[in-house]
């Protein structure tokens, strides 16, 4: 392909990958005007973040195989155009319960352009430039959570929330049209393959019952829901408790977010002097005291809102080391069944932070303390579990990858917000 067509590719490719996080991360600013205007609270608004979560994790676990059976195009037609519809319904309703359930068939619909650019990556570029072509991606999507929810605040602003649904739908129709004009189709279907539950469960279970994948995914699936334990409860901690306006909170989640991509770019040098498995024990550890020192700050009054953003801003910086590593430590077993790996990894991640989220919104009680509380409960719990899984299953660890192919996956990790 010539320069043009490269360039145009990934460009669709980064805008698929971005439809998740800007859907997530778009209308957080809105959750005060959202409650108000629905007639309802704010921990129901947080409702439609989980279900959000949970849509994203079920769906990828139905992509995988979809994608693979009918070539790439046609699984991610639907979804967008699932996506599209939802996101419409989410614009024109008038119930939070309805929201709710808009959100989930939203997400549904949406990662479909996640999973589809991650194995579109692998079919249209050769082994030689994949790894630049994540890197770019990467970036994209580290971005995106400064960009969204900054526009988010001001489009609610000046012309109210239902608009922030109508700009999700506009941009994603944009994409489909890019997609039929200019993505080349990639993978031809393989009509081999069974879609039965039986064969895709014995897929599964043949990567969950490696100690390995366990282990990592859950200590950093655990580890990583504690974001959005923070993306859930900071529209109430800083609209409501601290009275910022919604383009002040914009741009506390733009600083917030910094955090993770600075801490991100500084592991791809910590990999040159600590293996993976120290970088995520570091992380974790850290982030186990700061959580501490949030609650028991809570539970004394000690903060103000600016000391919070900076152990907020300390404790998020966790996640640019546990998050690669973790994903690069989980899948590093596999090369037969590294679809089936990826998807339960990203599945079980989604999953741990809807809950994450749906706790949050659960205990709310007009105070900062339930959101630095699951926060500090998934650290803390993530380090048990690293260091428990660690020593019981150490002898069936020996026969680990080399630290050094594992950096290599590391240092290509994404920091997904």
């Amino acid at each position: 392909m010539n320069r043009k067509q490269h360039f145009i590719i990934i460009l669709i490719l980064g805008a698929l990958s971005t439809i998740s996080p800007f859907s997530i991360d778009m209308y957080l600013p809105g959750f005060p005007a959202i409650a108000a205007d629905l007639n309802t609270t704010i921990e129901q608004v947080q409702l439609s973040l989980t279900s959000y979560l949970i849509g994203i994790a079920a769906g990828q676990l139905l992509y995988g195989p979809l994608l693979d059976r009918y070539g790439r195009k046609m699984p991610l037609y639907a979804g967008m155009a699932l996506y599209i519809l939802s996101s419409l319904g989410c614009a024109l309703t008038n119930s939070a319960e309805t929201l709710i359930l808009m959100r989930f068939l939203q997400a549904v619909g949406g990662c479909a352009g996640m999973v589809a650019a991650m194995a579109l990556v692998r079919d249209l570029f050769p082994v030689s430039e994949t790894a630049k072509v994540l890197s770019l991606l990467t970036l994209v999507i580290a971005v995106s959570p400064m960009i969204a929810p900054t526009l988010g605040a001001y489009v609610t602003a000046t012309v109210g929330w239902h608009y922030v649904f109508l700009i999700l739908a506009g941009i994603a129709a944009l994409i489909v049209l890019g997609i039929y004009t200019s993505l080349p189709n990639g993978t031809k279907p393989d009509t081999s393959l069974s879609l039965r539950p039986r064969a895709v469960l014995a897929n599964f279970y043949a990567v969950i019952k490696n100690p390995q994948f366990l282990i990592y995914t859950l200590a950093g699936g655990i580890g990583s829901a504690a974001p959005f334990a923070y993306i859930s409860g900071s529209p109430d901690v800083f609209l409501n408790i601290y009275k910022v306006s919604e383009q002040e909170y914009g741009w506390i989640f733009a600083f917030l977010a910094a955090a993770m991509i600075g801490s991100t770019q500084v592991n791809t040098l910590l990999l040159r002097r600590f293996t993976s498995e120290q970088l995520i024990k570091i992380a974790l550890t850290g982030q186990t005291m700061l959580g501490i020192l949030l609650v028991l700050g809570t539970l004394g009054g000690w903060y103000g809102q600016y000391s919070l953003i900076l152990l907020l801003f300390l404790f998020l910086c966790g996640q640019g080391l546990n998050v690669p590593n973790a994903s690069a430590l989980s899948l590093a077993p596999f090369a037969k069944n590294a679809g089936s790996a990826s998807a339960l990894m990203g599945s079980a991640r989604m999953g741990m932070g809807a809950l994450a989220s749906a706790i949050v919104s659960l205990l709310h009680n007009g105070t900062v303390l339930p959101m630095v509380g699951v926060m500090a409960f998934c650290a803390i719990t993530g380090l048990l579990i690293l260091l428990a899984g660690r020593k019981i299953a150490a002898p069936m660890l020996e026969n680990e990858v080399e630290p050094a192919e594992v950096r290599e996956a590391a240092a290509l990790g994404e920091a997904k917000f």
